[in-house]
């Protein structure tokens, strides 16, 4: 995928999880953060961040950031409706017979459900940011949904159900994740109980610009 109406600016601060102080041309501007993680160790004062400008001439911010510049690293995609994007992209490569997004399943919305003939997929995507001494990590906040959804999909395991949990690697370079037991140890737990009831886990690393993301596939 490629954004257009793209700008570069530096980032200033973080107000909020939905908004950033950046400067553009010499001024302060507020915009839009695309991603409600902390992203702590990437949005840092002075960082080189990319903006797409909104074509909602309403909006109360006229910016989306969508990606941030790490040291010794490179482009860093934040933009968390990315992953879905790319991922909805590359499934209709791959032969199924029916892709649904934001398929509704048990108490829980799952992020794709696909058919193959009378097979039965359901997979749920998530973005990985967070890099340390070059492994992915996930979470980088707490996510109580996330378990949530682990619970899901092993127990679509016994009903029939091929289910993934896929992590898009936002990230240049970067082709494992690991659960971040030190910021949610609960999820690197239900982890490996989705693991041992048979839920598969993909990575999906990707070549990562200052406006595109794409699967290395």
């Amino acid at each position: 995928m490629k954004y257009e109406n793209t700008r570069t600016a530096i980032f200033i601060s973080r107000p909020n999880r939905f908004t950033a102080i950046v400067e553009i041309d010499g001024e302060k501007e507020t915009v839009h953060v695309k991603n409600t993680g902390r992203c702590r160790e990437l949005l840092l004062p002075g960082a080189d961040v990319v903006l797409q400008k909104s074509d909602n001439p309403n909006r109360k911010t006229r910016y989306d950031l969508i990606s941030v510049r790490k040291e010794n690293l490179g482009w860093v995609n934040i933009d968390s409706q990315a992953t879905n994007k790319v991922m909805g992209e590359w499934l209709k490569t791959q032969g199924y017979t029916l892709i649904r997004p934001e398929y509704t399943y048990g108490d829980s919305r799952i992020d794709f459900y696909m058919e193959k003939g009378e097979e039965r997929y359901l997979m749920e995507v998530k973005g990985c940011t967070l890099e340390i001494d070059g492994i992915g990590y996930f979470p980088d906040a707490p996510t109580e949904r996330g378990i949530k959804h682990l619970q899901e999909l092993a127990k679509a395991v016994d009903k029939g159900y091929h289910t993934i949990l896929a992590f898009v690697i936002q990230m240049n370079g970067i082709t494992e994740v690991r659960p971040n037991m030190k910021t949610h140890p609960a999820f690197g737990e239900a982890l490996e109980e989705a693991k041992k009831a048979g839920v598969e886990v993909l990575f999906f690393p990707c070549h990562v610009t200052e406006n595109t993301l794409e699967f290395k596939y």
